[in-house]
């Protein structure tokens, strides 16, 4: 049986924030996405889930502008979408405060003072503005990380395996943090390799392999698709559909 999810039964409405059609991105001969589409809706939280080389941080790179599809759409421009490399994005010898200020001017925001003492409140930080972010946790410099993801105020945010490395009060912490920004309204969309991560905190799995999009629902349905493997874990379950699928 699943472990009963920490956002199953929280509702989202109808409307879609970010929408992508027949994405493909090639490297050489290497087709790293064959035609992926989906879209995701305003505060939901979507888990992208694969084996290593499915397709999942370069989904989430073309999202972000970084790198051009070669064929396909993105519904949403990269400027209305935040992405939360793997790697931090900030500097470890400056203050909290001293961060924040810099990027915030950085992404041109009009009123830096009060973003930044918007995002020292929303990270629950503005007892440690004054600290070298290098001094601070992991889970707490991971919130840093997000919360330079959220100067532009986007409408999407892109997190790339953003609980590697932490501890579990860490990431419990941080998942706490990110559940607060998908029901104030934010799409978070997440890659990771935690498969019992993706099947508490995603509403809805993308499962990428090969550059394939071979699923698209919740863990129940994801199951209920190998239902005759004898699976008892959604492990088990997510490593059957791969098998059965040829990966």
């Amino acid at each position: 049986m699943f472990a009963e999810s920490a956002t199953h039964g929280r509702s989202i409405d109808g409307e879609v924030v970010i929408e992508t059609r027949a994405l493909v991105k090639r490297f050489g001969e290497r087709e790293a996405l064959r035609g992926v589409s989906f879209a995701a809706h305003r505060g939901e939280l979507l888990a992208v889930i694969g084996p290593n080389g499915a397709g999942k941080t370069t989904l989430l790179s073309i999202l972000a502008g970084i790198r051009p599809p070669d064929a396909g759409t993105v519904s949403r421009p990269p400027g209305e979408i935040g992405w939360i490399p793997q790697q931090a994005a900030f500097y470890r010898r400056l203050t909290v405060t001293e961060n924040l200020r810099l990027f915030a001017h950085l992404e041109k925001v009009p009123d830096t003072d009060a973003t930044v003492e918007e995002m020292l409140d929303q990270t629950g930080l503005a007892d440690r503005r004054n600290d070298q972010v290098g001094t601070l946790s992991g889970g707490n410099q991971q919130r840093i990380n997000i919360a330079i993801g959220l100067l532009a105020r986007p409408r999407v945010l892109l997190l790339d395996e953003p609980s590697a490395g932490l501890d579990p009060r860490q990431r419990e912490r941080l998942w706490e943090f990110v559940l607060g920004l998908a029901v104030a309204g934010t799409t978070v969309i997440f890659s990771t390799h935690n498969i019992a991560e993706a099947e508490r905190y995603g509403q809805r799995l993308l499962v990428l392999a090969d550059g394939e999009a071979l699923f698209d629902g919740t863990s129940a349905e994801l199951h209920a698709a190998v239902r005759e493997s004898g699976a008892r874990d959604f492990e088990q379950a997510f490593v059957a559909f791969l098998r059965d699928r040829g990966h």
